[in-house]
């Protein structure tokens, strides 16, 4: 798969490992309707290519990802709808519930937003030292996002989650693996190298067994997920409502 280098998705691919490196480090690798549909179609292609044992996800520049860029937010509260929006951030949600492949994070930054709740989708998440979490969205005055409101609490227990969730703190990375977030604290310059040798471990198995496992593991998790996501959508619609 050949990705221009000014694409906001880059694409490689290196012994059965599929690496995605999330490419607008000026926004801090924050997420536009494009870059959505971008990583949502190198998931899915991702998941159907049998020769792709595992897929890594990492940011490019110093952060992992700021979460949704607010310049376009802001365009789409008020009406400016670019093409693709509807299906760009639910269509990217959908992907992750979907794939079989199993997803490894490196977090060489900050992440932000979304770029803390994707990380619940990952199946392991190496974490730079330097690395922290964090989720504004009660500082913004916007309900939660990514299921974040279950799946959170389920990983982290209730009061880590509600620190996060309610107090907006941040996470550093040593406490992102203790609350069950992020599975092993890397030098901050080996966070890449370590997430990859991981991916090429789970890619070197048996063929399908990772997929067959991981499927297995979203089954249990599948209702109580979309349902989460149903009352975050309820809740975004009721507080732009009004917002107006």
């Amino acid at each position: 798969m050949n990705v221009p280098n000014d694409s906001p998705l880059l694409v490689t691919t290196e012994n059965g490992v599929r690496l995605l490196t999330l490419n607008r480090p000026e926004q801090r690798n924050a997420f536009t309707v494009d870059l959505y549909q971008a990583l949502t179609g190198a998931l899915h292609e991702a998941d159907g290519d049998g020769s792709i044992g595992a897929v890594v996800l990492t940011g490019a520049g110093p952060a992992f990802c700021s979460g949704t860029d607010l310049g376009e937010l802001a365009a789409l509260v008020a009406g400016e709808v670019p093409e693709g929006a509807a299906g760009g951030f639910p269509g990217l949600l959908d992907a992750l519930m979907e794939i079989h492949v199993p997803l490894v994070a490196a977090v060489n930054g900050p992440g932000v937003g979304l770029g803390f709740t994707i990380l619940s989708f990952c199946d392991l998440v190496y974490m730079a030292e330097t690395a922290r979490l964090r989720a504004p969205f009660a500082e913004m005055g916007v309900p939660p996002e990514a299921a974040s409101s279950y799946l959170l609490p389920m990983r982290m227990g209730w009061q880590r989650a509600a620190r996060c969730l309610l107090g907006g703190e941040w996470l550093a990375a040593d406490e992102a693996v203790a609350a069950g977030i992020a599975t092993e604290v890397c030098p901050t310059g080996e966070v890449l190298s370590r997430a990859v040798a991981g991916a090429e471990r789970i890619a070197a198995g048996p063929a399908g067994a990772a997929r067959t496992i991981k499927t297995l593991m979203q089954a249990a998790q599948h209702d109580a997920v979309t349902a989460a996501r149903g009352r975050e959508d309820a809740a975004y619609i009721d507080h732009f409502k009004t917002a107006r």
